[in-house]
């Protein structure tokens, strides 16, 4: 019986996302047991409600001092059992032997929302030194981690398949980079952090038994589905590598690039991992390179399909020993181009408004590209805009004219584009509202995001906050925020963005 002088105990909200952690499961050769770093005084700077919601956890505990000293690293959730992964990995082409969890630090899984018997990893990326260090203090700065948690929640607006952001926790810790700057911390969430550079791992210091270990554990936790099949390994990496095709068709499509597409930041599971010096193309560039470091333009936009399918190779190369034979490598890895074209051909298609598939619209979609190219056109505007060309006349075009210093090269086009809509019998209101929900109003642009950066330095998250709110529902029309979809401004242009952080 409770005495009625005595308060009940209470068990603290954030106590009922309990973790298990199946990866440390695993023999210790494959992580080391250790807890984060503290971070001094921590605050919010910004919290998903919608990657909250895949956990069950209620974002009113957003705001409690208890949120930020757990997801900083300073206290533990029940279950908790901290610990940081090795790997390896090829970076820019080159082998770069062993890597691994250098300041992220994977806390284990909490049950997924709505689906039994599946949960979600939660990893704080930024929690200090760990034995994969290397020279690293193990810190992240707020500017990194304010864009890797904006653009994890707007690539899930996109319905790209990517890790998610639960959080940003910040601090006034001083962290040394080109310049001191701030640290803060991002909590990751996804079914599992095993990369490409995992399986090198061991299959470059001859470790056949923990590369089987490490298959087996990837396809029990995220591929349940080809345990029973004749050839299993062979399964994984041919579904794996149709993933990742897939993957970087989406990319392309949205004019998303990663900008160090290494092995080591490539996910088992097919979905963007790493948010590095990432961009999204604005004025039309194939080769554009959004990292300023990347001197040889390994990983420009129009890089970005090789580059996937070579790793794809590296990881059949690492996958050999448990399938056994080159050809049946190879034959896992042949699905990489019909998966990447047929899925680039259908997201054009859509793109343009096009309900069929002809012989002729490889080359209507080859002469757009040329032309916005030539013209330097604003990439996610253009296509915003092309929603409403008309298929009946003429005098719907200037909105779309006006974006090209060619406007002959776009008269010429769209010339043929009407004819072909008119072939398919296009019905322009149908088409408008088909359109829309695959060509973004809303992307995250450099300068979008260095101007919610500048203010949270400045201790005002309101723009991150902000920001979050209209890349999460990118699609949509959003009258307050129209100016967040015009042309940048030229300021802009200066942007530069590298691997530090």
């Amino acid at each position: 019986m409770n005495r009625p002088d005595l308060p009940l105990l209470r068990q603290h909200p954030l106590d009922e996302l309990r973790l298990t952690n199946s990866y440390a499961t695993l023999p210790p050769a494959f992580h080391t047991r250790l807890r984060s770093t503290p971070l001094p005084s921590p605050y919010l700077v910004c919290g998903s409600h919608d990657a909250a919601a895949l956990i069950g956890l209620d974002p009113a505990e957003f705001n409690t001092p208890r949120f930020a000293e757990i997801f900083s690293g300073n206290d533990e959730l029940p279950g908790s059992q901290p610990l940081a992964a090795v790997y390896s990995g090829h970076q820019f082409g080159v082998w770069a032997g062993q890597l691994g969890d250098g300041r992220a630090i994977l806390l284990g899984e909490a049950a997924e929302t709505g689906i039994p018997g599946s949960s979600l990893e939660l990893q704080l990326k930024g929690a200090g030194k760990t034995p994969y260090s290397r020279m690293g203090d193990g810190r992240a700065v707020l500017r990194s981690s304010i864009r890797e948690f904006l653009c994890s929640e707007a690539m899930a607006g996109l319905g790209i398949p990517t890790t998610r952001a639960l959080c940003v926790i910040g601090s006034d810790l001083s962290v040394m980079r080109e310049l001191p700057e701030t640290a803060a911390v991002v909590t990751r969430m996804s079914q599992n952090f095993v990369r490409f550079g995992s399986f090198e791992h061991w299959f470059w210091q001859d470790r056949h038994d923990e590369l089987k270990t490490l298959a087996d554990y990837v396809i029990a936790r995220s591929y349940p589905e080809l345990r029973d099949a004749d050839r299993p390994y062979h399964a994984l990496l041919r579904e794996v590598t149709r993933r990742t095709a897939e993957l970087v068709a989406q990319w392309q499509a949205v004019g998303f690039m990663h900008g160090v597409l290494n092995t080591d930041n490539m996910s088992i599971l097919g979905q963007t991992l790493d948010y590095g010096p990432f961009g999204f193309m604005e004025a039309f560039d194939p080769a554009h390179i959004c990292n300023h470091t990347d001197h040889s333009g390994r990983y420009s936009y129009r890089m970005q399909p090789q580059i996937g399918e070579w790793n794809c190779y590296a990881l059949g190369q690492a996958m050999l020993p448990l399938i056994g034979d080159v050809d049946e490598v190879q034959d896992a890895l042949a699905i990489y181009q019909p998966a990447f074209s047929t899925r680039m051909n259908a997201l054009w298609h859509a793109k343009l408004g096009l309900a069929t598939n002809r012989d002729e619209d490889d080359t209507l979609i080859r002469k757009l590209l040329d032309s916005l190219a030539a013209s330097r056109v604003d990439f996610p505007l253009f296509f915003r805009r092309l929603s409403g060309f008309s298929s009946a006349s003429e005098t719907a075009d200037a909105p779309l004219r006006d974006l090209f210093i060619d406007r002959s090269a776009f008269d010429a086009w769209s010339v043929e584009y009407r004819q072909r809509l008119r072939d398919e019998s296009s019905a322009d209101a149908e088409r408008k509202a088909a359109m829309n929900r695959v060509n973004p109003k809303y992307v995250l642009r450099n300068y979008l995001a260095q101007t919610a950066i500048d203010k949270a330095q400045q201790k005002d998250f309101s723009e991150v906050r902000r920001l979050l709110q209209m890349l999460q529902q990118p699609f949509d029309e959003q009258p307050d925020n129209e100016a967040y979809a015009a042309l940048p401004p030229d300021w802009a242009a200066g942007i530069e963005v590298s691997c530090s952080s």
